[in-house]
C-alpha cells in the first residue's frame, strides 16, 4: 500500500494535478543563479564555479528526485556573465528536465562611496522536459483484487502525444545589497521572476501554459563581532497556485588559528519541511551540506525523512578590495 501511494503522489506532481513543487533547492542562495540571474557576477573574486546535488524522496519513491546544477559566472567590469546547467531526473518513468541558461548582469553604485548597489539580470536558454510514460502505473489500471495492485495489460486511458519537449526560457531579476565591509549591518533584498514567455508546456497537445514563477528573497548579514555573524533570512516564492515561504537563520564563526570559517543554518518551510546544515569555508573553498526533516502531510509515509542537499563553490584568486561589490549573502 505504501508503494501504491508513492505512485499517485509522484504522479500527480508530474502531470499538474497537485500544488506540490516537484524540485527545489533547500540551500536555495548557495546557487545565486539558480535564485536571481541579478546575482551574476556579484562576487568579490575572478570567477565562481558551484556545483550542487539534491536527493529527495528515497524514503517514498522507488527511484527519488534528483537535482544536479553547475554553474560558472565572473564579472568584467560593471558587468558579470555566467552560465548554469540544471539536470533533474525522478521516478519510475524516468522524467527528465536538463536546462541550460546564459546569464548577464549589470551592477551600478548608488553612492560616491560605493557601499550601495542595484544589479539588473537577465537569464536565457532552453528547456528539455522528456519522460517514458510506458513505464508508469495509471488509477485506469488498478485492481482491487488479491488486496490490490496494478494491471498493466489494461488501458492506460491516456493519450500522450509525444515523450520529449523543447521550451524557451526567459528569466529575469534585480537585486539592492550593501557591501560596506565595516558595517554591522549589511541588508540585501531581490526579485526574480521566471519564465516570462510562459512557454506552451504539455505531452497530451493541450493548452497549457507553464505560470511564472516569480521569488522574492531577503536578509541582512548582522556582524556580531569580528569572528562572528548571524545572517536571518527569508524566502516567499508564487508560481500558479502554488506558494512556498520559508524562513531562515545561518551563522559563520571564523576561527582564527585554523584560518576557516564553520557555517550553520537552519530553514522552516512552512507546511513542508524543517532544513538544517553544516558548512566551512577555507580560503577560496565553501562547502555546506543539509538535510530535510519532512514536516508536510506526507511525514505519514516518509517518517519525516526528506532530502539531503550538498553544495561546493570555488571562488579563486581574490581581487582588491576597492573594487569588490560583495553581497553580504555570500
Amino acid at each position: 500500500m505504501k508503494k501504491i501511494f508513492a505512485y499517485i503522489v509522484i504522479s500527480l506532481v508530474f502531470f499538474g494535478k497537485s500544488q506540490a513543487q516537484d524540485f527545489h533547492l533547500s540551500i536555495y542562495d548557495a546557487a545565486p543563479l539558480f535564485l536571481n540571474p541579478a546575482m551574476t557576477g556579484v562576487i568579490d573574486a575572478k570567477y565562481r564555479i558551484h556545483a550542487q546535488y539534491r536527493n529527495q524522496w528515497k524514503s517514498v519513491a522507488y527511484k527519488p528526485f534528483n537535482t544536479a546544477l553547475i554553474s560558472a559566472d565572473m564579472p568584467k567590469g560593471k558587468w558579470g556573465f555566467g552560465i548554469q546547467i540544471i539536470e533533474m531526473r525522478a521516478g519510475i518513468g524516468n522524467y527528465n528536465v536538463f536546462q541550460g541558461m546564459l546569464s548577464a548582469a549589470y551592477t551600478v553604485p548608488l553612492d560616491k562611496k560605493k557601499f550601495h548597489h542595484l544589479s539588473f539580470g537577465l537569464q536565457g536558454g532552453v528547456t528539455q522536459k522528456q519522460v517514458e510514460y510506458k513505464l508508469y502505473n495509471w488509477d485506469s489500471q488498478y485492481t482491487p483484487t488479491n488486496g490490490g495492485s496494478f494491471d498493466t495489460g489494461l488501458p492506460t486511458n491516456e493519450k500522450f502525444t509525444r515523450q520529449s519537449q523543447m521550451l524557451p526560457q526567459l528569466n529575469a531579476g534585480f537585486l539592492y545589497f550593501m557591501s560596506k565591509q565595516q558595517s554591522r549591518i549589511n541588508p540585501f533584498f531581490g526579485i526574480s521572476a521566471f519564465n516570462l514567455t510562459q512557454p506552451k508546456e504539455t505531452f497530451f497537445d493541450q493548452s497549457n501554459r507553464l505560470p511564472i514563477r516569480i521569488y522574492g528573497h531577503a536578509g541582512v548579514r548582522v556582524n556580531i563581532s569580528e569572528l562572528l555573524y548571524v545572517l536571518p533570512k527569508v524566502l516567499i516564492m508564487n508560481q500558479g497556485t502554488a506558494f512556498e515561504q520559508a524562513y531562515a537563520l545561518d551563522a559563520g564563526y571564523y576561527f582564527k588559528n585554523d584560518k576557516f570559517f564553520l557555517l550553520a543554518g537552519f530553514t522552516y518551510r512552512a507546511a513542508d519541511a524543517s532544513i538544517v546544515y553544516l558548512g566551512a569555508r577555507k580560503d577560496n573553498y565553501i562547502f555546506k551540506f543539509g538535510y530535510d526533516f519532512n514536516t508536510s502531510s506526507l511525514k505519514t509515509a516518509s517518517k519525516t525523512r526528506g532530502a539531503f542537499e550538498i553544495s561546493f563553490t570555488y571562488l579563486p584568486g581574490k581581487k582588491n578590495l576597492k573594487e569588490v561589490r560583495n553581497c553580504p549573502r555570500l
